[in-house]
Order: structure tokens, then C-alpha cells, then sequence
């Protein structure tokens, strides 16, 4: 595994922005989120060592714009670049998540086709709301691999309209103080989705506030994801 941020800034732009990681952590360290900036990284995936081997390793997933979105206007001059060094490393995998699922299409390289091997794009759906919105748009675009990030999930989400060509589904709940509660029963319906139209499920963390069987408990942040796989669901 490896990370890739060629740049780093977002823009809040709905529901499940409102406790981002991002923000929060720019804002501890004082920096300005909406300021949208180019990193010194930009070229990690092609940079060599001076026996001239790539430095990033292959055959591994490089985890693509985690302090950003891939597809932000802001980045429109940069991306043709981004979309050349994955081309020029098929040996390794990107994947990438965005909210902005709307401008995919517009935003791909002219010999996407019907899409790259080695990259697979996650939509993500935060409540029914944005899962009526965007999957529509997802399910529209040639890909050939396609994931949905189910998180934060703020409400009970149907996604049985949309699994077709899904390879996998992740769920999760918020980490704040002030997260917004996540219910066990939300996931489990999910997961159920999940297993009649045998897409991979994955349930990534816990929140902060979690509901199961109608009793509410308050997890500490280092628990969440531990609690999240001793509960043994993913399948």
C-alpha cells in the first residue's frame, strides 16, 4: 500500500463534510483547507532512485488524493499529468474516492475507453439523499472497477438499484465528539444488500456514537475500527 496526494485541499460540498478529518486536522495545524495547493509529491508514482528504479514500489495500491478530491475544479490543470503517471505505472493500482462524482466524465483522459485495469474509483454515499444524486451519474461512466464508501453513513441507505458492476461496498460511522450517531441496523441492511447481489462488504469502522439494539454507546476514536472487525461481518 502506498499514499499519493498530489495535492492537498477540499472544499466542503455536503452532508458527510461536515466533521471532515481533513478540515480538522488543517485546522489544528493552522492551515486553510480552501486553499487549494499543489505538493511536493506530485510526481511520487514516476520519481526514481539514482540507480534510476522507481522509488514506489510495484504491485501494490496506491491510495490516490486522500487530503483532497481527485476531481476538484481547483485541479482541473493538473490532473492530465496525474492520469499520464498511471498510465506510464500499470504495474500498480490507484484508487481513488470523491463526492464530486458529476464531473468524472468530464475529467477522464480521451483513451479512458471503458476504463483503465489499474484504476478503480469509489463514489462516495453518505445517505439515501446523495445516493439517489450521484449513483446514477457513478453507474453512467465506463469503469472498470467501481467501488461505494458508505461513510460517514449518516442514515439507512438502499443501494440494491445500484449494485450491478460494484465490487465492493465500505461502510463506516463518524469520529468526533460531535459525530452524528451510527446505527448497527443501518449496516446490517447494507450488508444484506450486499450478500443478494454478492458484492463484497467491508465494515470499516464504527462511530463515535453507535447504536445496537436500540442502546447507545460512546466509542473512544482508537476503538472504532477494532470494534468494527471483531464484529465479524464482512464478507
Amino acid at each position: 500500500m502506498a499514499m499519493w496526494n498530489p495535492w492537498r485541499g477540499c472544499h466542503k460540498c455536503s452532508e458527510g463534510c461536515q466533521l471532515c478529518y481533513i478540515h480538522k486536522g488543517d485546522q489544528r495545524r493552522g492551515l486553510d483547507t480552501n486553499r487549494i495547493v499543489r505538493l511536493p509529491g506530485f510526481d511520487a508514482p514516476v520519481a526514481k532512485t539514482a540507480s534510476g528504479a522507481f522509488k514506489m514500489k510495484p504491485d501494490q495500491t496506491v491510495y490516490l488524493c486522500f487530503s483532497s478530491d481527485f476531481l476538484l475544479e481547483e485541479a482541473d490543470a493538473w490532473r492530465p499529468d496525474c492520469w499520464r503517471m498511471m498510465r506510464q505505472r500499470p504495474d500498480l493500482h490507484f484508487l481513488f474516492l470523491t463526492k464530486r462524482i458529476h464531473r468524472l466524465a468530464q475529467c477522464l483522459p480521451e483513451d479512458w475507453g471503458d476504463g483503465w485495469d489499474n484504476v478503480t474509483v469509489c463514489c462516495t454515499v453518505e445517505n439515501q439523499r446523495r445516493a439517489d444524486e450521484r449513483l446514477p451519474l457513478f453507474a453512467s461512466v465506463p469503469l472498470k472497477h467501481r467501488q461505494i464508501i458508505c461513510q460517514p453513513m449518516l442514515g439507512p441507505i438502499d443501494l440494491s438499484a445500484w449494485l450491478e458492476g460494484v465490487e465492493a461496498v465500505v461502510v463506516g460511522g463518524e469520529s468526533d465528539t460531535q459525530a452524528r450517531p451510527l446505527d448497527y441496523a443501518w449496516v446490517l441492511a447494507l450488508r444484506e444488500q450486499c450478500l443478494a447481489r454478492d458484492v463484497r462488504f467491508t465494515f470499516r469502522q464504527c462511530g463515535t456514537h453507535f447504536i445496537k439494539d436500540g442502546k447507545a454507546y460512546t466509542l473512544n476514536v482508537r476503538e472504532l475500527t477494532r470494534q468494527a472487525r471483531l464484529a465479524g461481518i464482512d464478507c
